[in-house]
């Protein structure tokens, strides 16, 4: 009978293991490669559509972070219309306050025809401060008015705004759409859930002409970007990734460096748990209307009912 080995497993079992690690390995590399590459052309693809739509909003100073709070940064965040003049008023004007530690955002639109004190300027409408003086100037007549610390900014013309829409979202944004809209936004949206291209989400933001006037718009405002984030969320953005990183590094312009900007763009748009919590300036109760030869029809603030409740809103 013959005797049963009992040493150890035969070299080339061993030999058989490395080389399926080194399989595993090299189809790793591999995918990465590819990936880099993808990432690579697309981000390059993105950038190529932003070709000659730079904005120049003049320089501008962010205010230095507070050091009791040094987690959270303001972005001033200004929609952009060029008036044909070559010169732009700002139809839409937010502050986007980010507390990264906590996970905390908390979004604040502000009316277009709040009647601004503006530095160096007569007092007007808040929208035309970054006409007469660019971002700088916005930036100064936000933060003097309600003491409100702003330490970065980013702006995006309009026409801009459709083509990362819809470099992001091919299939467009989901939105609820109340009524029947279509004077003086150059297109026309009926009643229902639709899914909204660039030119139409715009449009639905836009809207204006209802009793609503210009609340009605801010409240769109904020619902669009809500569910420009969801949309965001969904496992099939991440294709368009890069692509969309690419756009943004052209059609938006920003004081953050493109590798900041990138890094922390993303990192609001997919954080999951994350969520917005929006208020409006005026608050009820805190304003009423005027008309001047010089600026036209103006929102009147009681300035202190509202730096107090942005005070409350921002410590939530």
């Amino acid at each position: 009978m013959e005797e049963q080995y009992e040493g150890p497993l035969p070299r080339r079992r061993r030999r058989k293991k490395l080389r399926i690690g080194r399989v595993i390995l090299t189809l790793l590399i591999l995918f990465l490669l590819i990936a880099s590459c993808y990432s690579y052309l697309q981000f390059n693809a993105g950038q190529s559509l932003a070709k000659g739509q730079e904005i120049d909003p003049g320089p501008f100073k962010g205010d230095i972070a507070d050091p009791k709070n040094p987690s959270v940064e303001n972005f001033l965040l200004l929609g952009i219309d060029d008036d044909g003049s070559g010169r732009s008023r700002t139809d839409t004007m937010m502050v986007l306050s980010w507390d990264k530690k906590e996970g905390k955002m908390r979004l604040i639109s502000f009316m277009r025809d709040i009647y601004a004190e503006i530095p160096g300027y007569k007092s007007y409408k808040l929208n035309t401060a970054y006409y007469l003086g660019g971002v700088q100037t916005a930036k100064d007549t936000i933060t003097g008015m309600f003491d409100l610390p702003i330490h970065h900014y980013a702006i995006i013309d309009f026409d801009n705004f459709e083509s990362i829409i819809d470099t992001a979202f091919p299939d467009g944004i989901e939105m609820d759409v109340e009524k029947e809209m279509s004077e003086k936004i150059g297109v026309t949206l009926t009643p229902g859930t639709h899914q909204l291209n660039g030119k139409e989400l715009l449009g639905y933001a836009r809207f204006r002409a209802d009793a609503e006037g210009d609340f009605g718009r801010v409240a769109r405002q904020q619902k669009v970007i809500s569910a420009v984030k969801e949309e965001a969320m969904r496992p099939g953005m991440l294709l368009h990734v890069p692509k969309l990183a690419g756009s943004v590094s052209g059609f938006i312009q920003t004081d953050l460096s493109t590798k900041d900007e990138l890094t922390r763009a993303l990192t609001v748009l997919m954080n999951r748990g994350a969520k917005i919590d929006t208020m409006t300036v005026p608050v009820e109760g805190s304003y009423s209307f005027n008309s001047y030869a010089h600026a036209g029809s103006v929102i009147e603030l009681d300035l202190q009912k509202n730096k107090d409740a942005i005070a409350e809103f921002l410590q939530q």
